[in-house]
Parts: C-alpha cells; structure tokens; sequence
C-alpha cells in the first residue's frame, strides 16, 4: 500500500474519477504548483513519508490522505526533485480515504 496528499477539495473528483493528474484543477498540488508537476500522480511509500506530504501543504486548505492498493514500486518514476509518481490514472476502486480534512500546519 502506498499514500497520496492532496487538497481534500479534490474529494469529489477523485472518488469519481481516481487520481488523474489531468483533471487537476480545484486546487494547487501539495507543493503549490497551480498545474501538475509530472505527468502522474506523486505517491508516498509510507505514512512517514505521506506526513511529510502533509506537513509541507500549500493548497491553502485542508489535506486529504488516500490509500493506494496495488501499486508495483517498479511501476513509479522518479521527478526531478526524488519525489515518486505514478505515471498513469489510479481508478477509484485501488483508492480508501484513510484521513479527511487535516487542517494546514500554523507557522
């Protein structure tokens, strides 16, 4: 299993549709960025890692954390900056909300 962090307006979407880099748009990526970083979707090995995710949020809103079942690490690609991506669309059925609505970290 691995964790995907995103903004939790991107819910909706992604109970109906998975996790498609192409339908981003209801709120910037974790790292801020307006438009998709990769042509995928970033995924984290472990709920360490997806903190990590969580802590850096700049959505300007709450977080969500997805499970992700089925994913093979030979699969995942590395960006520019060593984060992992799925270079695909992950269906909806492969996603479980495991943690809903956290709030952005006060500096």
């Amino acid at each position: 299993m691995m964790f995907h962090v995103t903004s939790s307006r991107n819910r909706a979407s992604i109970e109906k549709y998975g996790l498609d880099w192409r339908r981003m748009g209801a709120a910037p990526g974790i790292a801020g960025s307006p438009v998709p970083e990769q042509e995928g979707c970033f995924l984290a090995p472990d709920e360490w890692t997806a903190d990590y995710f969580v802590a850096m949020n700049n959505t300007g809103g709450p977080v969500d954390v997805w499970a992700v079942d089925e994913v093979d690490p030979a699969d995942l690609l590395t960006s520019g900056e060593g984060y992992d991506y799925f270079p695909g669309i992950i269906p909806p059925t492969r996603l479980r909300l495991v943690r809903a609505d956290i709030p952005p970290a006060e500096n």
